[in-house]
């Protein structure tokens, strides 16, 4: 299994060339950089919660239409997907597969944000190997502790280092990759993904310091 990732928290899982993507969000496109063509070859595509930098509508559309995948989301973010006549399956808690991936979907309670309501939302284990929280850092998601890989926000309006950090630190997985970045300029995504990369080797985790778009890892 491949994991790629294509700004902010837009990412592609691969196994046997079968492709799910999650979150194209509007930072992803912001730039122009990344294009909805860039995931015209997806085959199905996961929004986990409604917030603007994890769903892009109009490039949702342009996605969808281009490589014919279906959406899966939660009842939140399908209403509004079924006003724009995007075609959706609603995901509920437990076990699914999609194609050879086998995803376990549970709620999580996103972190709060300044004069903003709490959305609902939607984390996964992957493959029994990869924690993606999303925008959460819960004390129950200690429960998958020493998973292969966590997927971890590294900067936010809604944490600083120290609770990032101290929430992996908890979790203690073996390896992380890095998301919730987008709006950082390169040179200081470098500077933090370092700091981070020193903190977590002194307890054995690798830090993945992935900056390029598309680069990522296999697990």
């Amino acid at each position: 299994m491949n994991i790629s990732k294509f700004l902010h928290s837009c990412l592609v899982f691969e196994d046997k060339g079968y492709k799910i993507l999650f979150d194209p969000g509007k930072f992803t496109f912001a730039e122009g950089l990344i294009k909805p063509d860039s995931f015209a070859d997806v085959n199905a595509i996961i929004i986990t919660h409604i917030h603007p930098d994890h769903l892009d509508v109009d490039n949702l559309k342009k996605i969808v239409a281009s490589s014919q995948a279906r959406v899966y989301t939660n009842d939140e973010v399908g209403e509004a997907l079924a006003k724009e006549d995007i075609p959706f399956n609603i995901i509920k808690e437990g076990t699914f597969d999609l194609g050879p991936f086998k995803l376990h979907a549970f709620p999580v309670q996103h972190e709060p944000l300044l004069d903003n309501s709490i959305p609902q939302m939607t984390g996964f284990i992957i493959n029994d190997k990869v924690l993606h929280p999303v925008d959460s850092m819960e004390t129950k998601l200690t429960e998958f502790r020493d998973i292969e890989v966590l997927i971890m926000v590294t900067m936010s309006p809604f944490a600083n280092e120290l609770r990032i950090a101290g929430f992996a630190d908890r979790v203690r997985p073996k390896r992380i990759l890095p998301v919730h970045d987008g709006y950082a300029k390169e040179f200081f995504l470098k500077q933090r993904y370092e700091n981070y990369r020193k903190h977590f080797e002194r307890s054995g985790i690798e830090f993945h310091q992935i900056i390029e778009i598309g680069d990522g890892i296999s697990v």
